[in-house]
């Protein structure tokens, strides 16, 4: 480890990406990558534009082929599909608001939680099944999200959009998300009131690794920080630690804070 490193808050990897390395031809886009997320904890990655934070996210979650490892609470999963991952608890957003017209945001979670997916919860709009439905309450509350449940996509502002991709992820109770730049296109009131989101997240005891560019953001909420500079980890450390790096200064911030 660099002087700056440290461990989990928790001393437990929850997430653990060992060397993982992604090439697109001739092109290294990861290049021997380790990230550690913990317990309870909100892990930093950010980086220059191109440096590989998306391709990061898409290698862990299962949505691009890679070399190395990814183990989620000791086990390895980097055998296992996208949807095999997210079914034991690894899971993630993207960085546009993904939504379908025809479906409320209620009916958005539902779809999010049903093993058959979409499908299966457009076939329950019209034959329900007996049973119970999963608490959606608690997310539809943390994210400010309760008073719009039954409005659809075209009736929410940009920022009620990006939360509902955020409260998909939530709604299934995953061990880890991965959040690819939520704070994209957010005013000022609302990347505040997703710091406040992020923390309420962190005391669930989910671990969230946050790819983001607005550092303000990041080096708030964070407890650790890695930095990715052309497919590589330059640093990693505290959130103080990070301000201070000549060489993160260097690639990234542009001039010492």
């Amino acid at each position: 480890m660099d002087a700056g490193d440290v461990a989990p808050t928790n001393d437990v990897a929850l997430l653990r990406a060992v060397g993982l390395s992604v090439a697109f031809g001739g092109v290294q886009a990861l290049r021997r990558v380790d990230l550690e997320v913990g317990t309870a904890e909100v892990v930093g990655l950010i980086g220059p534009n191109g440096a590989g934070k998306t391709t990061f996210i898409d290698a862990v979650s299962g949505f691009l082929p890679a070399i190395g490892q990814v183990i989620l609470d000791g086990q390895e999963v980097q055998r296992l599909a996208a949807d095999k991952r997210a079914r034991r608890g690894l899971v993630r957003t993207f960085q546009s608001a993904e939504t379908f017209a025809p479906l409320t945001v209620t009916e958005h979670l539902l779809a999010a939680t049903e093993s058959g997916g979409l499908g299966r919860a457009l076939l329950d709009l019209v034959l329900p099944r007996r049973g119970a439905r999963p608490d959606m309450g608690w997310v539809l509350d943390e994210l400010g999200l309760g008073a719009v449940a039954d409005r659809y996509p075209d009736d929410l502002s940009y920022g009620q959009r990006k939360l509902l991709d955020l409260a998909r992820a939530l709604v299934t109770r995953p061990r880890v998300v991965l959040l690819d730049e939520p704070a994209a296109g957010l005013d000022t009131t609302e990347t505040a009131e997703l710091a406040g989101l992020l923390r309420s997240v962190r005391a669930r005891g989910i671990g969230v690794l946050l790819v983001d560019h607005d550092m303000d953001l990041v080096l708030e909420v964070c407890d650790r920080v890695y930095v990715l500079d052309f497919g590589r980890i330059i640093a990693s450390g505290t959130p103080d630690a990070i301000r201070s790096d000549p060489a993160v200064i260097d690639a990234y911030l542009g001039a010492t804070p």
